[in-house]
């Protein structure tokens, strides 16, 4: 994965953006040498975003078996 500094991305964030698009890989930006953030482009972003939502569904849905908060098809 692209690591960029902070500086790089106030100088460059035009490159950079498109750099995401294109490639479709996200850029680290570092500050002071540490992690501040990712650069992703949208299209990556929503499908991340998409994902999450299906497993947190799947995350409750096994918390509500878990806790006998269920029904069968019968008592649907």
């Amino acid at each position: 994965m692209r690591t960029e500094r902070v500086t790089t991305l106030k100088r460059q964030a035009t490159e950079l953006l498109a750099a995401t698009e294109r490639d479709k890989e996200p850029i680290l930006i570092t500050q002071h040498g540490l992690p501040s953030a990712y650069l992703v482009d949208v299209a990556s972003y929503e499908r991340m975003q998409q994902r999450m939502a299906i497993l947190e569904g799947i995350a409750r849905g096994e918390m509500a078996v878990a806790q006998g908060r269920t029904l069968t098809h019968e008592q649907a």
